[in-house]
């Protein structure tokens, strides 16, 4: 492959997170932690150890693993959310991280206001998101609570409008490389995360360099070229989908 055929360069990455614990501590030792300002020791996390490999331009690679193993921070470093402590990643093309997770919307506005919101944050103008308004509004099948303030929706609405307001908006954008972050689980119920999945298809089809992380197997190897298994923050198998989702079962 080569250099100019290249969207996405990890090498060698390596992450710690900082975090705290406390130890059990009696009265006077806790009252003497509160007079000097100290409250607990910390300790450093492996996330992400010596971490490299190569996606080419349109492959759509897998990213699975058990929850803690790193997908989420190895997508974020990708993405620029995150810095790695050692390595580099080098991109060459638009990068868009999308996750299954419901960021960004303001639960004091309306749906209607957050969609226009949360459209501009996504680099839309008033009219492109006045254009695609209906769009968002159909797809999240939420057209009775239009006007409804999203703290009063339940979670799964909640996600409903956040997927339909970010997938739509990535149409808009035609993203050169796509970062996606348990997309397919999100949504609540079966239509709807179908209805996800078959937007995911058409965006993925479309041409995009694609990594995912799913704990969706067959999703992995329906759509992905090669997967990379992770575990405990390190890649112990990278190849054909088929075979690092057959590795990881047997683990």
């Amino acid at each position: 492959m080569t250099e100019k055929n290249i969207k996405i360069v990890v090498d060698n990455v390596s992450k710690k997170f900082s975090i705290g614990f406390k130890e059990k501590k009696g009265l006077l030792a806790r009252v003497l932690e509160l007079v000097s300002g100290v409250y607990r020791e910390k300790k450093e996390l492996d996330v992400l150890k010596d971490v490299s490999f190569e996606v080419g331009e349109g492959e759509v690679m897998g990213l699975i693993g058990k929850n803690g193993s790193g997908k989420t921070t190895l997508l974020r470093i990708i993405a620029g959310i995150y810095q790695p402590d050692l390595g580099s990643v080098k991109t060459n093309g638009k990068v868009v991280y999308l996750s299954g997770l419901s960021q960004g919307l303001s639960p004091k506005l309306t749906m209607r206001e957050n969609i226009f919101l949360m459209g501009s944050i996504m680099g839309l103008g008033q009219n492109d998101i006045k254009k695609r308004f209906n769009q968002i509004v159909e797809f999240s099948g939420l057209k009775d609570f239009t006007d409804t303030k999203v703290l009063q929706f339940s979670s799964g609405m909640v996600t409903r409008l956040n997927f339909s307001v970010t997938i739509n908006c990535l149409e808009h954008h035609k993203p050169e490389i796509l970062l996606l972050d348990e997309v397919f689980n999100a949504g609540g119920d079966l239509d709807f995360q179908s209805k996800g999945i078959e937007k995911m298809e058409e965006l993925i089809k479309g041409g995009a360099t694609v990594i995912m992380a799913s704990h969706n197997l067959e999703i992995i190897k329906k759509y992905c070229n090669k997967a990379i298994l992770l575990k405990n923050g390190q890649a112990i198998k990278i190849g054909p989908s088929e075979e690092v989702v057959g590795e990881y079962i047997k683990k």
